[in-house]
């Protein structure tokens, strides 16, 4: 009887394979926060799209795909275990190629940031940093479920809005639009505490101290709410401080549809987290650019 020839190992990554590695769906939420910094700015944009599309494209595609790729590169080993079917563990992005990709996008993130002048290219510098700081040992603060989704947090959020509106404005961003930046990436280590739901079994056979797997679900679904919402409270209150009632309303008011939305994730953190990032998340960026708006007559 004969046997059929094994099938050849792959030498090179499959196309999809490699967009995959990038996560197009986790570009959204720094290019949300980076034209936030262009509408809070308060400088009109004409003359300057090329500034905002450049930007755009650097803090999702390059910037955020390449972290993605670090991510998966320095995490292959415990995607074996929680998603075996990701690019890399699935042998779709062979041999090294996990790690070429990601060193090959930090250069080209570089460069391009370099087109965005001091600004921009120091941003990136601090992003690049970020990206493989929180992935690579021996930093790795993936391991803390603290400083990791605070990092993640602030790159995300934060860093992407004060270089958006350092860009367009040229300059350093005025202290309202830097506290606004802040506050809304200390918020969002709370939406990145809920993204490590998904790997709790992973993390915890391979010594990565998340909040879900060193406090439990329940526990850490509630952390994470509290952080989400404190930084939202602070932001309404200064709006109010800063004569920026409305804005101010509307942003409680979103914050009341993500209390609604808590209330349901607390019943099962675990099964109904995927729900809430698709409710409770569009409400709290939808705060985001509402506060762009009013810091932009400030």
């Amino acid at each position: 009887m004969s046997l059929a020839p094994a099938q050849p190992l792959r030498r090179l990554p499959q196309p999809a394979a490699a967009l995959a590695l990038i996560k197009p769906i986790t570009w959204f939420p720094p290019m949300w926060a980076y034209l936030c910094g262009v509408v809070s700015s308060g400088v009109a944009p004409s003359g300057q799209w090329a500034l905002v599309v450049l930007g755009l494209v650097l803090a999702g595609p390059l910037v955020c795909g390449m972290s993605q790729a670090a991510n998966d590169w320095c995490d292959r080993h415990v995607d074996a275990i929680n998603e075996p079917l990701r690019p890399i563990p699935s042998g779709r992005i062979p041999g090294r190629w996990g790690l070429w990709i990601a060193l090959a996008m930090s250069v080209l993130s570089l460069l391009v940031g370099w087109q965005l002048g001091p600004w921009g290219f120091g941003a990136t510098l601090l992003a690049v940093a970020a990206a493989w700081a929180y992935s690579a040992e021996p930093v790795r603060l993936k391991r803390s479920g603290w400083w990791g989704p605070g990092l993640c947090g602030l790159a995300y959020e934060t860093l992407p809005w004060i270089t958006g509106a350092a860009v367009v404005s040229g300059g350093a961003p005025a202290a309202p639009v830097l506290a606004v930046a802040v506050l809304y990436g200390l918020g969002a280590h709370g939406i990145m505490t809920l993204n490590d739901f998904k790997a709790v079994e992973g993390d915890r056979a391979l010594g990565l101290a998340s909040l879900p797997v060193t406090m439990g679900a329940d526990r850490a679904a509630r952390v994470a709410c509290v952080v989400m919402t404190v930084p939202q409270l602070a932001v309404i209150a200064l709006l109010f401080w800063w004569g920026k009632p409305v804005h101010a309303l509307a942003i409680a008011a979103l914050l009341a549809g993500q209390g609604a939305a808590m209330r349901v994730l607390l019943r099962d953190p675990r099964g109904n987290t995927p729900w809430y990032q698709g409710v409770g998340i569009l409400l709290y960026i939808s705060g985001m650019m509402v506060a762009a708006f009013a810091l932009r007559g400030l």
